[in-house]
């Protein structure tokens, strides 16, 4: 004998109800079996919305109540022909009135007690399964209805009541074995007590009501038909990969149900448990999908986890005080100050040291909880034994669950260091010795997160998911968004890396989009952004808290730099072409570089010195190996040296500069690049790099602009430089009459650092350095004299580009 239970999804309407009538013939195909059914979908929430406007003396339930009357009549007219109508309306009609008469009753009294409750919202359940009886003998499928009340036994603690198996096992057994009906038609959730008053198993309790006939008779399996096609690796309305775990044993099931996986009601195990009874979770719409089936023992033995789970609204009880250390008896008298007031406990933890321990329930019942237990705990309150119950709300908990963790270590590791990077802070641990279970309780707002975090460390063998917010989006900004479109097919081939642009924003527009931008229509989408704000860009990536994001800066603006912090205190890490933070004072470079690591999140800025060049790199791998810098000869401008490459007298200096410009070599001031000022940043983030305290006023800067050309605006700057060509080309005449050529060096050494044109003879590193080139000299203890040496080009909006894309894929992996 088969049971199936349908949910109130499943029988929402009158189209779902045929549904439902076709899957029990394909299921039982003339098998003997019992069909429990749920009110149908949003019933139960009016039924007691209808209470509770009578109890608060709304006479507004009576339009409630007669929609819902109407909702019942409009589905049978439906589902049957006229001529079969008129006894199935008579008794939805009947039981209609029923209703609406308690809710009379309840509203003259202005009292809707936990007994009326129960009386109400039975008639969910009472006329959805009578409309499913009536429908299926018209579809040729005789059967017997049965009303549960009569067969289910449990004490008088209405809305959660106890089931008597005793009493209950016996007039199932009575009833089913002996009927002559071969299939029978019960509603769920609802029982009576010892006097006949109508009792419910609880919210969810239509699974129980199968469960406990299933075991019962005992069944051959039993079938839980609901919205999903099974139970899922986790909350599909969280992760969008999620995937259907096809078996699990009873107790992960019964872990998974407890931690907020709610395709199935946590009591519903234990009755099939006892009896090793297979059951199978299935989906109504899908019916062909294969779902889930829980038996005794997982047969999946290389999976290490079947699921995460997640509950909100929870809230951290702490009793702590030096009185509690050593005193038997302290834990029993919190838990007893619980149950006295029917406080659920959901998790415990209590340190070795029995300085604390802590508990977490429901949100709604804290303030209740507090009051119980500082009142267990008055005396010892009083005389400063122990604090008054610390409260914190607004927490989650979140569960790894498997059969197999037990025999694998690290898991936990693995478990808190994934979430840990991703800037999720634990307040509370609790590990059973089966270690079937891991869980932690976090901050509500980071459960996306988290549950997305761990199910792409657990489950994700295909790719990692990398969020991206770019601002800036001109020269190099565009190359960028470019490259990471040409490459996206290959990231996810070869490095499991699917980038996802989630935000945009260039000086006046920003826009957003949780499920990606698409990277080839980006300016379009942009333009329909709203007003950039920068402010509301940064609260818009800390809102979203998304996992493994990571701020690309591709501008020069002082107040996106500023921004850094907060986004490493939030474990984003920051990829920066903008060298405005890293050459600022040497107090903020540092408190960057130390967020970075206090938040497990990556501060980057290879670009900021030579470009696509790996200087930066290469000085970081020079260190972490052990070996020490001794000096640094340089040319890192690519502006300058292709300047000076290009200049020989024959058109002023100025046109050569100007052509720089034009082909996006320059800064959008060119003063920067010609005065040296670039180049002393970038020194100084060398020496810093290298181990230096340096700030910009302790860099020698040697000038070639006379002081005329660095007034007024850049137009201003550049008739300037016309006017004083006569300079620039004696500069280069005489280098050249010397044999020599004109190069921008930077050099650091002993703590010094110092910027200036040279001479540059031709035995030198830098004499064939072409174009835009830069070169890097690092002399250190492993290469004393023969220079370890980084060249190629400087500048240039594709290689800065692929620059800060290569610090991209660096913060992903």
């Amino acid at each position: 004998m088969k049971v199936l239970k349908f949910g109130g999804s499943s029988v929402a309407d009158a189209g779902r109800i045929n549904g439902v009538v076709e899957i029990i013939q394909q299921s039982l195909r003339g098998e003997k079996g019992a069909v429990v059914v749920s009110a149908m979908g949003g019933v139960t929430d009016t039924l007691l919305r209808c209470g509770t406007l009578a109890a608060d003396g709304h006479e507004t339930y009576k339009e409630v109540l007669k929609e819902l009357e109407q909702r019942h009549l409009e589905t049978v007219r439906s589902l049957f022909p006229i001529a079969q109508q008129s006894a199935v309306l008579s008794w939805t009609k009947k039981l209609s009135n029923e209703i609406e008469d308690i809710c009379n009753g309840i509203f003259l009294l202005g009292e809707l007690s936990a007994r009326s409750k129960d009386r109400i919202v039975s008639y969910g359940e009472l006329i959805s399964s009578g409309i499913l009886s009536q429908r299926l003998r018209i579809a040729g499928v005789e059967n017997t209805w049965k009303d549960a009340r009569e067969l289910i036994r449990t004490d008088s603690n209405y809305t959660h009541a106890t089931v008597d198996f005793t009493v209950t096992n016996n007039r199932i057994q009575a009833y089913l074995e002996t009927g002559e009906a071969n299939l029978f038609v019960i509603p769920g959730f609802v029982a009576a007590d010892a006097n006949g008053a109508t009792t419910t198993l609880g919210r969810g309790g239509s699974d129980y009501t199968a469960a406990i006939i299933a075991a019962a008779i005992p069944a051959s399996s039993l079938e839980i038909w609901t919205d999903v096609s099974g139970i899922m690796t986790a909350d599909p309305r969280l992760v969008a990969n999620h995937k259907v775990i096809h078996q699990v044993s009873y107790q992960e099931a019964m872990e998974l149900s407890h931690f907020g996986a709610k395709v199935i009601y946590p009591p519903t195990i234990q009755p099939v448990m006892d009896k090793n009874i297979p059951v199978w979770i299935k989906n109504t719409f899908k019916p062909a999908d294969e779902g889930t089936v829980i038996e005794a023992e997982s047969l999946e033995h290389e999976r290490i986890i079947c699921g995460i789970s997640s509950i909100n609204e929870v809230a951290l009880l702490s009793l702590e005080g030096s009185g509690m250390i050593g005193i038997p008896g302290f834990s029993r008298r919190l838990f007893e100050a619980l149950a006295n007031h029917k406080i659920n406990v959901i998790l415990i933890t209590q340190g070795s040291s029995e300085h604390s321990i802590c508990v977490g329930v429901e949100q709604k019942i804290a303030p209740m909880a507090k009051q119980a237990v500082d009142a267990a705990f008055a005396h010892e309150i009083e005389t400063g034994r122990v604090e008054p119950l610390i409260l914190e709300n607004d927490l989650a908990i979140i569960a790894l669950v498997g059969d197999n963790m037990k025999s694998h270590p690290g898991i936990s590791g693995k478990m808190f260091g994934a979430i840990g990077r991703n800037g999720v802070n634990v307040r509370a641990i609790a590990q059973g010795s089966s270690e079937r279970n891991i869980s932690a309780v976090i901050s509500s707002r980071d459960v996306k997160k988290a549950v997305n975090v761990l199910h792409e460390e657990f489950f994700e063998t295909t790719y990692k998911q990398i969020h991206l917010y770019i601002v800036g989006v001109g020269n190099v900004g565009s190359k960028l968004i470019a490259q990471l479109e040409q490459q996206q097919e290959y990231l996810q081939q070869n490095l499991l890396l699917q980038i996802k642009l989630i935000g945009i924003a260039n000086s006046r527009k920003m826009t957003f989009q949780e499920s990606g931008i698409n990277l080839r229509n980006w300016k379009a989408v942009l333009e329909e952004g709203q007003p950039m704000n920068l402010p509301a860009f940064m609260d818009t990536i800390r809102a979203e808290n998304l996992r493994n994001a990571v701020f690309i800066d591709v501008t020069a603006n002082e107040d996106v730099a500023l921004c850094y912090e907060t986004l490493l205190r939030k474990s984003v890490s920051v990829v920066a072409c903008n060298k405005i933070a890293s050459s600022s004072t040497y107090t903020y470079y540092k408190k960057l570089k130390d967020l970075a690591r206090e938040f497990n999140s990556l501060y980057l800025f290879e670009t900021n010195v030579g470009a696509g060049l790996p200087v930066i790199g290469t000085l970081n791998d020079l260190l972490r190996s052990g070996d020490k810098i001794n000096r640094i000869e340089a040319v890192l401008s690519g502006t300058l040296n292709f300047v000076f490459n290009h200049y020989n007298g024959e058109q002023p200096f100025s046109h050569v500069v100007r052509q720089a410009q034009n082909e996006g070599y320059t800064e959008p001031d060119p003063r920067l690049d010609l005065s040296g000022t670039d180049v002393m940043r970038k020194i100084m983030i060398l020496a810093r790099e290298s181990g230096e305290r340096l700030e910009m006023e302790d860099i020698t800067n040697n000038p070639f602009l006379p002081a005329s050309c660095m007034q007024g605006t850049v137009e201003d700057f550049y008739a300037q430089m016309l006017q004083e060509e006569a300079h620039f080309k004696q500069l280069y005449e005489e280098a050249a009459r010397a044999g020599k050529k004109l190069k921008f060096v930077a050099s650091y050494e002993d703590g010094k650092a110092a910027v200036g044109l040279r001479w540059i003879d031709p035995q030198s590193d830098f004499y064939h350095l072409y174009g835009k080139d830069n070169v890097v000299l690092f002399y250190t203890h492993r290469y004393p004299e023969q220079p370890l040496v980084v060249k190629g080009a400087g500048a240039g909006a594709e290689v800065t580009a692929s620059g800060v894309f290569a610090d991209i894929i660096r913060a992903a992996r």
